[in-house]
């Protein structure tokens, strides 16, 4: 019996890892600090409006930190202009610099952008080569500790420092006992990424101001990566599955990787690496964050709307327009709700299609409601915290639950 009672306790993330705490603005990353979602612009740095039209898009979609492309000398004189024009829309979010190659350089040629920027994440693995390598990679760091900036060192499978990984293969291929190339990578990703952060201590940086990353794009290489780093160093970490792809394949990949990974206590912040559409919304990324947060338990950002997928019981399409209008209206709402209702982020509300698990599900939820599914009495009860409310019928469901939905929040959370 104590078997099977222990069994059936609901599982749980285990203990997160205790890392690091690093403030990047004034937001707190690692330390036991909830996971922050952050996201980046697409848009040419240079174009300083573009890219400040969409930081604000992103921050106001959630994005608690937002990274920008630095990569010449435009790009860097842009920074303190975008900062500034994000002050006079009253948007405030930390901006990271992105570098790569010549970062020494701009930081040190631009230094409104060295200081306007809340945190720089650069790349060993392209800091700079050979002889140069040393001087350029303690050129940005000397600069953020002058600054006080946090700095993220994110090794990419990508642009991995090449002698490093030619030394461990070369040790490989003498050993006894090799193992496979894969495996000397990921050693290699670790590697580079702790040994950069230990070296930008000795040179000035604080742990505090350190995060580190070590990104791949095979789901199983990430998170054997970054299970490898969380039980060798203690510096806050960023998760994220690099080019992850478009559409529900970035989305499943992704989410697949970063929830194994969370679950086992490793992550400080996320980013989900989607390719956009054509022209699609770069917030998307931002959506996936917090949907995968909020659906393992680790955040809550806007309320829950369970909804049932339709089967052949429910040939009509009134439901899933339901769900569609209820979910988009509670995502729109939620900027004024946030500052009107405290809380109302932890409301669950359902949308069923018929009598099977309607009922049942409208129960669970703290607000539901089972609309009728083909060949049953065309009536829809609301089921408020368990009980059964009203009935609704007619051609204005839609309208009258959304109604019914914003009294609740008025009376429960305001």
């Amino acid at each position: 019996m104590t078997d099977f009672v222990s069994n059936c306790l609901p599982a749980t993330p285990l203990a997160r890892v205790m890392t690091q705490s690093v403030m990047v603005g004034d937001v707190k990353v690692g330390g036991g600090a909830p996971i922050v979602v952050q996201s980046m612009t697409n848009t040419d740095t240079a174009d300083i409006e573009a890219t400040a039209r969409q930081v604000a898009a992103l921050a106001r979609a959630g994005s608690e930190l937002v990274r920008i492309t630095v990569d010449r000398d435009e790009a860097a004189a842009a920074v303190p202009h975008i900062r500034d024009r994000l002050a006079k829309m009253k948007v405030s979010v930390p901006l990271i610099g992105d570098f790569h190659y010549i970062g020494h350089k701009l930081l040190t040629d631009h230094p409104a952008c060295a200081e306007a920027l809340d945190k720089y994440r650069i790349n060993p693995g392209n800091v700079g080569f050979k002889a140069k390598k040393d001087a350029q990679f303690g050129t940005i760091i000397e600069l953020a500790a002058k600054h006080d900036k946090a700095v993220r060192i994110g090794a990419n499978w990508g642009s991995l420092d090449g002698e490093l990984l030619t030394r461990l293969m070369d040790e490989n291929a003498a050993s006894a006992n090799p193992v496979d190339a894969r495996a000397v990578t990921r050693e290699a990703m670790v590697q580079s990424a702790v040994f950069s952060a230990d070296r930008a201590v000795e040179i000035g940086l604080p742990k505090n101001r350190i995060i580190l990353s070590a990104k791949v794009s095979g789901v199983q290489d990430l998170i054997a990566v970054y299970r490898m780093l969380a039980r060798r160093a203690d510096y806050a970490i960023h998760l994220g599955l690099t080019e992850a792809g478009m559409g529900s394949k970035g989305i499943v990949a992704s989410s697949a990787a970063l929830g194994v990974l969370m679950q086992d206590g490793i992550g400080d912040t996320i980013r989900i690496s989607l390719t956009p559409e054509p022209n699609g919304d770069r917030t998307l990324e931002v959506k996936v964050a917090q949907e995968l947060l909020q659906t393992m338990g680790f955040r809550t950002f806007v309320p829950l709307v369970a909804a049932c997928p339709g089967c052949g019981r429910t040939t009509s399409t009134v439901f899933q327009e339901l769900a569609r209008d209820i979910q988009n209206h509670i995502r729109d709402s939620m900027p004024v709700w946030k500052e009107k209702y405290i809380g109302v982020e932890n409301l669950n509300v359902a949308v069923m299609g018929c009598i099977v698990n309607g009922p049942g599900e409208s129960k669970h939820a703290d607000i539901g409601i089972s609309l009728p599914g083909t060949g049953e009495t065309p009536t829809a009860p609301v089921f408020i915290d368990g009980e059964k409310a009203m009935t609704l019928r007619g051609p204005n469901i839609g309208a009258e639950f959304k109604t019914i939905v914003e009294t609740y929040i008025e009376k429960r959370f305001g």
